[in-house]
């Protein structure tokens, strides 16, 4: 069994903490507060913001390869195919949404608010050549799966010495 030196606490975090290295300070500007688990109070309302100020979402991708294709997976849930831009412009792909909640006029307070709605989008510098006239890209269940024909590279070119 291994042994804790007193250095070791140092670089255990709580898992609030943990939570904040990663994700910076919350949306709304501010540190993400920490609350003590046996409090009855209740949180903070959040903080007005402007939507001006707001940034786009990112979405999550898969990159992958197969032996003949390139391959881009995004789960973009809830978004209809014509709210969709998807584009390639010199190897990068980007690819553009909304996400829309529906009409929710009549919400006087959020107890809770963890679902991303409104703008996304994400570009992707390929990893490897693609031919720009073999994409195929298919919503289905939620995934938008995008794939590429490969470009065929010599793995070996002889340089000729002069």
């Amino acid at each position: 069994m291994a042994r804790r030196s007193r250095d070791d606490d140092d670089l255990l975090m709580e898992e609030d903490e943990l939570t904040a290295a990663f994700l910076g300070d919350d949306d709304l500007g501010g540190p993400i507060e920490r609350s003590n688990p046996g409090s009855a109070q209740a949180p903070a309302p959040a903080e007005e913001w402007d939507e001006e100020d707001s940034v786009p979402g990112q979405l999550a991708v898969d990159v992958y390869e197969t032996k003949e294709k390139l391959v881009v997976k995004a789960r973009t849930a809830g978004v209809n195919k014509h709210d969709l831009d998807v584009s390639i412009s010199d190897n990068t792909l980007t690819i553009r949404g909304t996400l829309s909640a529906g009409n929710e006029d009549d919400v006087e307070n959020y107890f809770l608010q963890e679902c991303y709605w409104g703008e996304f989008s994400r570009s992707i510098a390929l990893p490897v050549p693609v031919k720009e006239e073999e994409i195929e890209a298919v919503l289905k269940d939620g995934v938008l799966t995008i794939s590429f024909g490969k470009v065929k590279q010599d793995t070996v070119k002889k340089i000729q010495i002069l």
